[in-house]
């Protein structure tokens, strides 16, 4: 096997010290390749980046129907979220609403991401609780999916649970891949991942920017889903993350969406284009800038997004005193 080709390193002085390897590619909904490198046969792993794929049971099996989600609640869903008060009170939101609490979250509780909220919940004697979990929106929207569908909640991330059952038909359904149990793992937060082609996930964001290729309902779903999204950028990541950054810029023009080990996902939505992008060292900087090296060559961007995305393409290194000591640089911007 190839080795994928070096789309990214890093810089300290004048001598780098780490190529970071990895593959991506960019189609349309027709499955035509627009850009790619590397081996994009390879399955990954999606991780995070694929949970708007994750959330379109809550249209599939009505459960927003029936609890008549909110825009922000949708977007939580699709979130990898900071823990920071907004996304705390809309998981929490649903939840009652729903009839639950924190305590039928299964994704356990972590400290929350931004150091901001962290230290105000350190401040105030109080233990994380699941509702901080970074997948706690993602979480609250399957524990909805059970409730609409009348199976138990408990035991909900289960691989056989109905819901997960539901969550892997819908993925199927867009990506046009059978997810297999010979590439079948299970995420931080607990529920089941399975690998497929990185080119896959790229035409499954390409059909749901796009409605093409898919049913009705789900294209409704997926517009719904990116929708949202894309108008609360601050929901899906927090303050200062590239994810919400970019988002915000493009003004509903991007969907994107990071996962765990250095993948990328999301879609140029005005030329109905899907992206996936996997870093295979797993270094979440270095995809970042791989990804914003891709996307000033895609995007058409304007002065702010160009702006935008270079600093993410040429990411400043610096001491603990503050000093700029090397770079991070995707190969091709």
């Amino acid at each position: 096997m190839d080795a994928n080709p070096i789309l990214a390193e890093t810089i300290r002085g004048n001598w780098v010290e780490n190529r970071h390897r990895g593959a991506y590619v960019v189609m349309d909904a027709d499955g035509a390749i627009i850009a790619s490198a590397g081996d994009i046969e390879r399955p990954v792993f999606p991780r995070s980046a694929i949970k708007s794929m994750q959330a379109l049971p809550i249209f599939a099996r009505h459960a927003e129907g029936k609890f008549h989600h909110s825009e922000e609640e949708l977007a939580l869903a699709c979130a990898s979220h900071h823990g920071e008060d907004a996304h705390v009170t809309t998981a929490n939101g649903l939840l009652m609403r729903i009839g639950l609490s924190a305590a039928d979250l299964e994704c356990g509780a972590h400290a929350p991401t931004n150091a901001a909220a962290r230290d105000a919940l350190r401040a105030s004697g109080a233990e994380p609780s699941p509702l901080h979990n970074n997948c706690s929106g993602k979480h609250s929207g399957m524990l909805s999916v059970a409730l609409a569908m009348g199976v138990p909640t408990v035991g909900y991330v289960g691989r056989e649970h109905e819901v997960q059952k539901a969550v892997r038909a819908a993925v199927e359904a867009v990506i046009g891949e059978s997810l297999t149990e010979d590439r079948c793992g299970t995420d931080g937060c607990s529920i089941p991942t399975f690998a497929a082609p990185l080119r896959a996930f790229a035409y499954g964001f390409a059909r749901m920017s796009t409605g093409k290729g898919i049913s009705d309902e789900l294209g409704y779903a997926a517009k719904r889903l990116f929708d949202a999204a894309t108008s609360h950028p601050h929901l899906v990541a927090g303050t200062g993350h590239a994810d919400t950054l970019l988002m915000a810029a493009f003004k509903g023009r991007l969907m994107q969406k990071v996962g765990a080990e250095g993948v990328q996902c999301g879609a140029i939505r005005d030329k109905g284009w899907g992206y996936a992008l996997k870093c295979d060292d797993g270094n979440i900087a270095a995809s970042q800038a791989m990804l914003a090296g891709v996307l000033l060559e895609l995007t058409d961007p304007d002065d702010e997004q160009r702006k935008l995305l270079k600093s993410l393409a040429h990411q400043t290194i610096k001491s603990v005193r503050g000093a700029e000591v090397g770079e991070l640089r995707a190969a091709q911007a």
